[in-house]
């Protein structure tokens, strides 16, 4: 279930006080018989300032970011790493998964390289095999990285049944002309440029130590 944006309430809020303080300034203006000046002059500044906190309002809920509606993926918790892999590659491997899960979007983390799924970590599909669909093949011949904002609106989306089946976002970035990185991310639009840049920096590297495989 989508979880509900923390800032809404804060967006709305200059609106509903303007709104209630224009609403008291009317309602104040009929009701009195005799209008001295002084209180003329006093509803016009409140008439003011009531206009100035609606478009307050109304220009926030255009410049101010929201976050976007994040879920629960459906999996259980784990970490997997093959087995055959040298110790050094392994500490590698579980160092880059854990940054990654811990300082981005990121919820579910694939290394696939060479046909071979090397590292699984955090929350898991029950399908442990990895096959070259469309859209990763495509990722290893033009060498280009796919990040697929909303996963929900792709149709190529059954591809990825080896991430959890309610993924937002996933991105797919080439370690080399080897492999890829799978990234699968618990709300939609959430990796930002910088985080990209990050993926793109981390897969190089990764790329460095498994080609000397």
């Amino acid at each position: 279930m989508a979880k509900p944006d923390p800032n809404r309430i804060l967006r709305l809020l200059p609106i509903a006080v303007g709104i209630l303080g224009g609403s008291l300034l009317f309602t104040n203006r009929i009701l009195t018989p005799d209008l001295t000046n002084s209180q003329a002059r006093s509803d016009v500044m409140g008439v003011i300032l009531s206009a100035i906190l609606i478009l307050t309002g109304l220009i926030w809920q255009q410049i101010q970011p929201r976050t976007p509606d994040s879920v629960e993926l459906i999996g259980d918790e784990g970490f997997e790493l093959d087995p055959d892999l040298p110790e050094a590659v392994k500490t590698e491997l579980a160092w880059v998964s854990h940054i990654l899960l811990t300082n981005t979007v990121t919820r579910s983390l694939i290394v696939y390289y060479r046909g071979r799924v090397l590292l699984r970590r955090g929350i898991l599909s029950p399908n442990k095999e990895v096959k070259l669909g469309a859209i990763l093949q495509r990722v290893l011949d033009k060498q280009k990285p796919i990040y697929l904002v909303a996963l929900n609106v792709y149709p190529g989306k059954i591809e990825f049944d080896y991430l959890p089946e309610n993924t937002q976002g996933v991105i797919c970035q080439p370690i080399g002309k080897d492999g890829v990185l799978i990234l699968g991310a618990n709300a939609p639009r959430s990796y930002t440029r910088q985080d990209e840049n990050w993926v793109s920096a981390i897969a190089e590297k990764l790329d460095n130590t498994l080609s000397q495989l």
